[in-house]
């Protein structure tokens, strides 16, 4: 019965325009399935929550059942939504290929390249990238999301954008990695600091006898992990997701800290920059699912990732 409702709904539109009407439907209740909220489905889709809930609501009316059960925690499915599911992830699947294969007859003419990134990356590389990209294929629509590590790794097993950046090799066997560069970690000081008066590397140690303000993204441990091989603890007096949120505590004498050069890069505060003793790098990887499942966009769009600098 259920099976036969989604098809009915499926094949009794009459235009292009209602056909895709009815998958974005499906994509934001498939959404609010993964994340778990409505809330955080219409972000991550950039759809109004009330224009998420509708969606779910016409296809609960449409189907003549009860997708999802909302709570204040959240939502979660339906007996009868559990059963459904399959079939949704099934149409947006296919809805996917069709649009993969539409972008191969026309011969990369048009098509999007759908990118989950980190804000350096975002800042340092992807606008010269783009822009080479698109002197090349100028039809080419880009969709670009910002989230941390966790986030970025799992919309690339979702098939939520089509490559990532990571400052690591993901660890699922689903998703493919390529190399890009070894991002190194640097000593960030006030100016007037007596580290910064040489240009000597600043010893790990040294960086330990005074108040330390950490970075600490989701799913990246990466300072950490270079005090705990050395078995060091700084003394952490703040912690922050936010990098320049760091410049700029540290250009007011609050602490010291390590971040990435990437991040560093045509900075606007008053810091001094030291390499680190000893030397600390992070592997800033582009990630992807397999390569005969990417659209022909996205796939053109890896070979010119050497572009990202020069």
């Amino acid at each position: 019965m259920f099976g036969m409702q989604v098809c009915d709904a499926w094949t009794s539109v009459g235009s292009g325009v209602a056909v895709e009407s009815n998958i974005q439907k499906y994509q934001a209740f498939l959404q609010t399935v993964r994340l778990g909220s409505i809330t955080r489905a219409a972000r991550s889709l950039d759809y109004s929550q009330s224009g998420v809930s509708r969606m779910v609501a016409d296809l609960e009316r449409a189907w003549g059942v009860s997708l999802l059960e909302r709570g204040h925690g959240g939502v979660r499915l339906t007996a009868e939504g559990e059963r459904l599911l399959p079939f949704v992830e099934e149409v947006c699947e296919g809805a996917r290929r069709l649009s993969m294969q539409v972008d191969d007859i026309n011969g990369l003419e048009t098509g999007t390249v759908r990118i989950g990134t980190f804000s350096s990356v975002a800042t340092h590389w992807l606008p010269r990238i783009i822009k080479r990209f698109q002197r090349d294929f100028p039809n080419i629509e880009y969709e670009m999301l910002l989230g941390d590590f966790p986030e970025i790794e799992r919309w690339c097993e979702e098939g939520r954008v089509d490559l990532g950046f990571l400052p690591y090799a993901p660890a699922p066997a689903s998703l493919g990695a390529r190399w890009l560069e070894d991002d190194e970690l640097l000593a960030v000081l006030p100016e007037g600091h007596e580290l910064a008066t040489t240009s000597a590397p600043v010893p790990l140690a040294r960086l330990c006898e005074e108040p330390f303000i950490m970075l600490e993204q989701s799913g990246d441990e990466e300072v950490r992990s270079v005090f705990a091989r050395a078995g060091l603890t700084p003394r952490v007096r703040f912690t922050t997701f936010d990098d320049y949120a760091i410049m700029s505590m540290v250009e007011s004498g609050l602490g010291l800290a390590v971040l990435p050069a990437l991040i560093l890069r045509r900075n606007p505060y008053h810091v001094a920059v030291r390499q680190l003793d000893p030397v600390a790098h992070r592997s800033i990887n582009a990630v992807y699912r397999d390569l005969d499942r990417l659209p022909l966009a996205a796939k053109r769009f890896l070979g010119y990732l050497d572009y990202r600098s020069g």
